[in-house]
């Protein structure tokens, strides 16, 4: 019997990760599931995380420490206020709410415990397009980190040819709705605001929750977010 192909799959709690792991699922793969605990504003996602993980069958779920609020430069790490109501169509240049290398560094340890497993496949929930021009969501660094971690690895170097997936990285937040939909993934169960309180339940106001509601609404389908 041929053993199931393992793949480390980020899970941040949000709605991009967990249709992410969903589609991991289906194409075959034994998911360990992959959350980071950076320093970021809330638990709640992290828990999020962890619920969507078990709910959607990952083989494991592990949770790395990394402290990016002692460096800070993000809303998301500092105390600085979140950006509420704002137009995200006509905002310029890179957000506050941008972490700095926080991509880099999660897919680095993705990448670390990918090695230990024996694992060739990592996947990752970035978006391209509707998101909020962060420059580690975009394709051009997904394949760059493929090729780093070719070159920066003993498994790439023994020729294991690793590969980092992003199969949301086209999609509108409304494709990926409906991808999640079609997957049975519980949105209800994800978190996705940028301030989410103690319980998970979202402002209504960041970048991330109008983008979110935006996907609902022009999916066609109820959003199932619960709101403070």
């Amino acid at each position: 019997m041929t053993a199931q192909r393992r793949a480390v799959v980020l899970v941040s709690g949000g709605m991009d990760s967990a249709v992410t792991l969903a589609l991991a699922r289906e194409q075959g793969f034994a998911c360990h599931a992959l959350s980071v605990a950076y320093g970021q504003r809330h638990n709640s996602e992290l828990a999020a995380g962890e619920l969507v993980a078990r709910r959607l069958g990952a083989a494991e779920y592990k949770r790395v420490q990394v402290d990016l609020r002692s460096i800070g430069g993000s809303a998301l790490t500092a105390d600085i206020a979140v950006p509420e109501d704002t137009a995200i169509e006509t905002q310029g240049g890179i957000p506050i709410t941008y972490v700095p290398a926080r991509n880099t560094i999660m897919l680095s340890i993705a990448l670390g415990w990918a090695e230990t497993l024996g694992a060739n496949d990592i996947f990752c929930g970035v978006n391209a397009v509707d998101y909020s021009g962060y420059p580690d969501c975009r394709p051009e660094f997904i394949a760059a980190f493929e090729r780093l971690a070719n070159l920066a690895t003993k498994a790439g170097v023994e020729g294991a040819a690793l590969r980092i997936h992003a199969p949301l990285i086209r999609m509108s937040k409304a494709d990926i709705v409906r991808e999640g939909v079609r997957l049975q993934v519980d949105f209800a169960a994800t978190v996705s605001c940028y301030q989410a309180d103690a319980q998970g339940r979202a402002c209504g106001h960041c970048d991330a929750c109008r983008l979110r509601a935006r996907g609902f609404s022009d999916a066609g389908v109820a959003d199932p977010t619960r709101y403070a």
